[in-house]
């Protein structure tokens, strides 16, 4: 025991030293920020994904990580709504609550500000763009029901770039209103298959594409995501960008182990993406974490070689434990501890400098 307890201690000073690849510096610079969820993803999930996809994920290349306490505001299990809107507006809220504090009263966004300080912004998901966690970033609402609202809340929010799905929350809306329209109308370019959105190479862009559940989504959150960056690195002034992997979370809802992994795949080639741009960019902060876990999964039996695995829910729903938080490029030792995920906001707010 004394071995292995002098063992740890040895290697804790490397740990810290390998934590980032870059050069120490007591500021470092910070152009862009990549903040990407993984809805529903604890550790379970990523070591359940690491087994199917053989032993490997491009998860493995973070070496800063720390764990976020999501609790909400008035439960000990958040959801997607009060879970996100910590990140967004860096105060722990009501559950259901979007962009709006435990009081119900908005509050600036994390893109918001971003705005305010000359960056681009977008928010790439792999759900409705209206559903809880993109809304957040962009949207004031006491309810995350309201889809029709927040909907209307987007063509406010000046946001650079916006990809998911939900189209009918836009142009087949009871108020009659087409927002499609609108956004056009304001200079943004619309389209609605994933082949169009990637052949747009400047401007202002709203992709909403059809959501269908497939044997694991291949590239395509890979494909969007690529597309929001090579628009929004056009900034000099830098972007704050938003990456969602939506359906680990469906997965865990429907007890399905195959869901969950495949999602987890599918969600770890979009981090490749971002992880590839910061490498190349070399001021970009890369941040990966989820929302909470769902599902209660332990993984039973598993083989790294075949990528065969079992495992079991504990429940349908959300649970209370802390998620995981991956930190890479400069500023990233910032992201290491135990904290409560609104301080993600204040991180971020640090990193960029806004305060």
């Amino acid at each position: 025991m004394k071995r292995y307890v002098t063992a740890i201690m040895l290697l804790l000073p490397v740990l810290t030293m390998s934590c980032t690849s870059s050069p120490p510096s007591s500021s470092p610079k910070i152009k862009n920020i990549i903040f990407m969820v993984g809805d529903g993803m604890g550790t379970t999930q990523i070591y359940a994904g690491l087994t199917a996809n053989k032993g490997s994920l491009n998860l493995e290349r973070f070496k800063c990580i720390g764990f976020s306490r999501t609790n909400s505001a008035n439960n000990y299990m958040t959801e997607s709504a009060a879970g996100a809107t910590a990140f967004s507006i860096g105060q722990k809220t009501y559950n259901g609550a979007i962009g709006v504090d435990s009081t119900g009263k908005p509050q600036p966004t994390i893109l918001e500000i971003a705005k305010q300080h000359g960056l681009s912004t977008g928010i790439v998901v792999t759900t409705d763009i209206t559903d809880a966690t993109p809304a957040t970033f962009a949207a004031h609402q006491k309810n995350r029901e309201m889809q029709a609202e927040i909907a209307a809340d987007y063509v406010k929010s000046e946001v650079d770039v916006l990809i998911g799905a939900g189209r009918e929350h836009f142009d087949q809306r009871k108020d009659g209103r087409n927002l499609l329209t609108e956004f056009s109308r304001k200079g943004y370019q619309v389209k609605h298959t994933t082949d169009d959105i990637v052949q747009v190479k400047q401007g202002k862009l709203v992709g909403l594409v059809k959501e269908e559940r497939v044997a694991g989504r291949g590239d395509q959150l890979a494909r969007t995501a690529n597309a929001a960056l090579q628009l929004l690195q056009q900034n000099k002034n830098g972007f704050f960008l938003v990456v969602e992997g939506s359906k680990i979370d469906d997965g865990g809802h429907a007890n399905d182990l195959q869901y969950v992994t495949e999602e987890v795949i599918d969600f770890d080639k979009a981090i490749k993406a971002a992880l590839d741009f910061a490498d190349k960019d070399g001021e970009t902060l890369v941040i990966v974490t989820a929302d909470h876990e769902t599902g209660g999964l332990t993984i039973a039996e598993g083989d790294l070689k075949t990528g065969n695995i079992r495992g079991k829910f504990s429940t349908d729903d959300h649970t209370g434990v802390m998620v995981p938080v991956f930190a890479y490029g400069p500023g990233a030792e910032a992201f290491m501890g135990i904290y409560h995920n609104n301080t993600i906001f204040r991180k971020f707010m640090q990193a960029l400098k806004f305060q």
